[in-house]
């Protein structure tokens, strides 16, 4: 059992708590992202969908998880189950900083989370609160205008990482 840790980073003009719309332990956020299996090292050919709202009990024991999905090189079974509580919005000054902000921990057994996939359901807010609802960054980028700062604001250069965390 290996826990992945989902990091995000981005240019931030004007604007800061770049975080899923409901915040980071959001039960409706879906997550996308590709997984490799560990024992054969086959990559999924499609973005794989996780979302805290969904979990489906596991064969053995009263335990349940997020996500069953079996290899379809090898047939061997690898669960995902996210862990709430660890994630926090990305801020201006993580921005300016060049750092990641901490999205969501995934348990990982039989696969490692890799490529993670920019959708839409983002909330930002400008440093003059003014908020933004319902961002979709599936295009890479965003840019609007803050009339109450009356300045524009922009997404850009969005990244991703999972760091492995002990």
């Amino acid at each position: 059992m290996v826990k992945f840790m989902l990091k995000i980073a981005a240019d931030l003009e004007n604007l800061t708590n770049l975080q899923p719309q409901g915040g980071c332990d959001d039960p409706s956020f879906s997550y996308l992202f590709k997984l490799k299996c560990e024992n054969c090292g086959e990559m999924s050919q499609r973005e794989t969908c996780v979302s805290l709202g969904d979990t489906v009990p596991l064969p053995q024991g009263k335990a349940s998880t997020n996500l069953i999905q079996k290899c379809k090189l090898c047939s061997r079974d690898g669960t995902v189950t996210m862990i709430s509580g660890r994630g926090k919005p990305l801020t201006q000054e993580e921005s300016e900083a060049g750092k990641y902000a901490p999205l969501m921990l995934f348990e990982c057994r039989g696969y490692e989370p890799v490529d993670y996939v920019f959708g839409d359901g983002w909330k930002v807010e400008s440093l003059e609160g003014t908020k933004f609802e319902g961002v979709d960054l599936s295009g890479g980028d965003f840019a609007e205008y803050d009339e109450k700062g009356e300045c524009p604001v922009m997404i850009s250069n969005l990244r991703s990482i999972f760091d492995v965390v002990k």
